[in-house]
């Protein structure tokens, strides 16, 4: 069986993995703080890194999703777009759940994640040899 091109994927194929990665993004920021572990020492670095890794997947996720007749270009800028209003949509509802507030900071983290993810995704597949249909 021939492998199928991304531009043949089902649209539902294409988006669950975003619908997916917006629901567990959800899902951890409807904790309240009693419920979010800490890590010591580590936990501001852990958590922020586990924001820029949400994102950068929830980016990769929006680009892979995208229409592949538009360009890879309008792709990248698009996929950032949706990921930073997702994040700032995802801080306002984190504002109102119990002992959680929102951060401008992490939004800006989260974009950074979105952006170096897109970046090396755009670059990779701009250059890849491959014969993945992926």
């Amino acid at each position: 069986m021939a492998r199928m091109r991304n531009r043949e994927l089902p649209l539902i194929v294409r988006w669950l993995p975003a619908i997916l990665m917006m629901g567990a993004i959800f899902f951890f920021s409807s904790l309240p703080a009693g419920r979010v572990p800490s890590f010591g020492e580590w936990d501001l670095l852990i958590k922020k890194a586990g924001h820029a890794s949400g994102y950068a997947l929830l980016g990769l996720a929006y680009y892979f999703a995208l229409p592949p007749r538009l360009s890879k270009g309008f792709r990248w800028i698009l996929a950032l777009f949706m990921a930073i209003l997702f994040a700032l949509s995802d801080e306002f509802h984190q504002s109102f759940v119990q002992d959680r507030n929102s951060s401008i900071i992490d939004v800006g983290i989260d974009t950074i994640g979105a952006a170096i993810a897109l970046t090396i995704a755009a670059f990779y597949s701009s250059n890849s040899n491959s014969s993945s249909s992926i």
